[in-house]
């Protein structure tokens, strides 16, 4: 199975609890932590990207779910109007991905969407307010 980002939302009372080692011990799941959060009232969020079997992948979710996480497909993403769009390159220096690079010799900004984490820091960073987030298809 290839990679599939989710969103997984922790109430306060589970935040402690050592639920992704879990997924990787009992369901053979290969998790890669994108973005990562708890907020002053102890309650936790995580971008993450999960690989494996998918009936182990089910499980796993399930499990998360008895629980008490919340788990949300990710339905974010970074969209750029390319009208506005100068290529200044302003966002590729703050993306801690690389998912915005400048590709060479056209020296046009790129925008890779299999790496981006929609973690917001290019729409603070470009002059001309090019970038937005998708939220479930709309802007």
């Amino acid at each position: 199975m290839s990679p599939k980002k989710i969103v997984l939302r922790f109430p306060p009372q589970i935040v402690d609890r050592p639920l992704i080692s879990t997924l990787v011990k009992d369901y053979d799941l290969m998790i890669s932590i994108v973005k990562a959060n708890i907020n002053p009232y102890k309650e936790g969020s995580m971008v993450v990207e999960l690989t494996g079997d998918p009936d182990n992948y089910n499980q796993g979710l399930d499990f998360l779910r008895d629980q008490g996480v919340r788990v949300e497909d990710l339905s974010e993403d970074i969209v750029r109007i390319m009208d506005r769009c100068t290529h200044c390159g302003a966002c590729t220096s703050s993306c801690p991905t690389g998912a915005l690079f400048i590709s060479r010799p056209s020296m046009e900004v790129i925008l890779d969407d299999e790496k981006c984490v929609v973690c917001g820091v290019c729409l603070k960073t470009c002059p001309v307010k090019a970038i937005e987030v998708n939220f479930n298809g709309k802007n």
